[in-house]
Order: structure tokens, then sequence, then C-alpha cells
């Protein structure tokens, strides 16, 4: 798997949802149309686990979890930058979404679940945030950012 390759897959999802309103329609568009036992989902998750064993993707750490951007926003894939985090049993740091947050929720041990969401897709509106917490296992999750816009913060008290 190439990076190349990688974006081309991704590709075929941003093609469908450019210019959609990042909310709850959305998230139920991506869940029929890209479910996570199909085949395209397995596929992109297929070329997660290749591309992190090549050490090309989530090839950062940083306070137990592997990180990092595979793709920058690009009108090859309408705007949005492509991260990918693995996660096993940990809250990752607070941060808001100004153009808001896709996730592809990719469980790879246990009942893997992020912020309480298994396989699938999830989808935080524009000005939502969170700490990313990843319960019950291990699992990657695959971000798409609309401009690649995220803002770390500290978490409200």
């Amino acid at each position: 798997m190439t990076r190349e390759k990688f974006q081309a897959q991704i590709a075929n999802v941003t093609r469908e949802i450019k210019g959609r309103p990042l909310d709850k329609t959305l998230e139920a568009f991506l869940n029929e149309r890209f479910p996570a036992t199909g085949p395209e989902f397995q596929a992109i998750a297929a070329a997660c686990r290749e591309a992190v064993a090549a050490g090309w993707m989530c090839d950062r750490e940083h306070g137990g979890i592997k990180f990092g951007r595979v793709v920058k926003p690009c009108p090859e894939i309408d705007d949005f930058s492509v991260d990918v985090v693995e996660m096993s049993d940990i809250a990752g740091p607070h941060h808001v979404h100004p153009n808001g947050e896709i996730d592809m929720i990719m469980p790879l041990e246990g009942d893997a679940k992020f912020d309480g969401r298994g396989a699938g897709w999830f989808v935080y509106g524009p000005g939502s945030a969170h700490r990313p917490t990843v319960s019950g296992g291990r699992a990657y999750v695959l971000y798409l950012l609309p401009q690649g816009a995220i803002e770390f913060t500290r978490a409200p008290t």
C-alpha cells in the first residue's frame, strides 16, 4: 500500500460527501453507504493495517497514542485532511473541530469503542470538542478534517 493508493481509496469516500453538512444525517449516510462490514470500509481498514506495518502510518507516538497526518488537505480529496491514530484504552488530548470531524472507527482488539461507538462512522459537527477516547480494547481511528482544521485546547474544568 502506497500513500497514493491510500489517498485514492479515501477519495472514493470524500467524493460522495463533499459539500454536505457535517451532522447526524451525514453520519447515517456514511454508515449506510460505507458500512463497517462492507467492502470499501474493509479495504480502507486493511490499508491502514498494511501502512502501519510498513511504518509510514501512525509513525509518531506520544503518551501511548500512535498518530500521524497521512494526507494534507488537497483538491484530490475535496480539501479534507486524513489523520490516523492507534489507541488502546486511553483518552487523547482535548481539541475543538472548527469545521467538524468525521471519524472512521476500526476496532482491532477486544470490544474497542471510540467515544462510546463501535465499528463504523461517527460525525462531530462544526465547533464541537472532545477528548478522543478508546475504551474496551485497541482501535485505529481515521479522522477526516475539512481544511485540516483542528485546535488542541485544555479540557474545560
